[in-house]
């Protein structure tokens, strides 16, 4: 079992502010894996796809009194008839306990969730590996990039195409159906294709639904359901006064760099195919590692863009462009932005900026560094 001490401690971190810590993630994430390197001593795992598991948690007084283990795991926990009264009574009468509840989407994807548990949980969203993981994978930057995050994936000594073909069938099967009931495989899946080929650009609704010939509610709502169950981002434009900004337009991110590269067949990964999948994981960074940050990107009319924007203080915005080549950084869009907000830190993060350093572009500071850094 690989340890993954950022991710335990987030768990441990949730279970300081609420008796339940909610790991949610894609499938084949990593969820079960984390949760029972808990300590086999300190938890009782419940795997929730059982059906013997409805019986056993049917009185939950008793179900919890019976417990000697101070952790309890509901693995796939909306695979339950009443998942909310189970947690609500196990947080609310056994205070002594804490519970983790593991699922791909969050607990407002399911009718099943009627009371989403305010105040009795924290959230921790569990991406694929992220770059501060990998010696611990043995894996390099290349593979991570070409075969995913995905631990099955990433640890696989080729990249097989089968495995992407199944994890989206499991995926719409049993997430997407059982959880928002949709029934068309074949039209879901054409929108998810769609998406991954599409990954790191902008996304307009109405020219997808042309695209793809399907309605636009219906694109709304497949759309929805990618998001809630963690399969894509949607970035959204930063904005505040600047001249000719885009203000409504969002980014489309897919998950995993594995699924992105097989989407788009490239197969191997050229040098102009890097670009983009670096992208693509020093955002999961940032969602890993500021959780309760909005992270945005900047860009206007002429088409000057900034890939990712976070505003950590009240008129300071942090500003963070990515590039596998340092030195195809040229710093014109930064600039612009810079005019119109001044305040706060330039971070230009590359797989080569270890040890971190400073350097000057004209009048702004830039910090270039790898992901690490941004932590700082």
């Amino acid at each position: 079992m690989i340890d993954r001490p950022f991710w335990l401690k987030r768990i441990e971190s949730a279970w300081d502010e609420a008796p339940i810590a909610w790991l949610c993630g894609v499938r084949r994430a990593g969820k079960t894996t984390l949760a029972e390197s808990l300590g086999a001593e300190r938890i009782f795992y419940v795997n929730c796809d059982l059906p013997v598991v409805e019986e056993m948690v049917r009185d939950p007084q008793l179900f919890f009194r019976s417990l000697t283990a101070p952790i309890v795991v509901f693995d796939e926990i909306h695979q339950l008839r009443d998942p909310t009264r189970l947690l609500k009574i196990g947080a609310d009468m056994f205070p002594e306990l804490k519970l983790l509840a593991t699922g791909s989407s969050t607990l407002a994807a399911s009718r099943k969730f009627r009371d989403t548990l305010t105040g009795r949980k924290r959230l921790v969203h569990l991406t694929p590996v992220l770059w501060d993981e990998l010696d611990a994978f043995g894996a390099t930057l290349q593979q991570r990039l070409y075969h995913g995050g995905l631990p099955p994936a990433l640890l696989a000594e080729s990249k097989k195409p089968s495995f992407y073909r199944e994890w989206m069938d499991s995926f719409f099967a049993r997430d997407i159906q059982r959880l928002f009931g949709f029934r068309d495989i074949n039209r879901f899946n054409a929108l998810l294709g769609y998406l991954l080929r599409q990954s790191g650009g902008q996304f307009e609704t109405t020219r997808t639904a042309s695209a793809l010939g399907i309605t636009r509610p219906t694109v709304e709502s497949h759309l929805q359901a990618l998001e809630i169950t963690n399969a894509v981002t949607l970035v959204r434009p930063f904005h505040g006064g600047g001249q000719n900004e885009i203000v409504k337009q969002p980014k489309i991110y897919a998950f995993d760099t594995g699924f992105v590269s097989f989407a788009r067949g490239w197969d191997p990964l050229r040098m102009e195919d890097f670009g983009v999948l670096w992208e693509h994981l020093v955002l999961e960074h940032l969602q890993a590692h500021f959780p309760d940050l909005p992270i945005r990107y900047w860009r206007d009319k002429a088409g000057r863009e900034v890939d990712f924007v976070l505003a950590r203080r009240r008129d300071e915005v942090d500003v963070i462009e990515c590039k596998w080549d340092p030195g195809a950084f040229d710093g014109a869009a930064l600039r612009i932005f810079r005019s119109y907000y001044p305040k706060g830190r330039n971070y230009l993060v590359t797989p080569s900026g270890d040890p971190a350093h400073m350097r000057r572009y004209r009048d702004f500071e830039v910090s270039i560094c790898t992901p690490a850094g941004l932590g700082a």
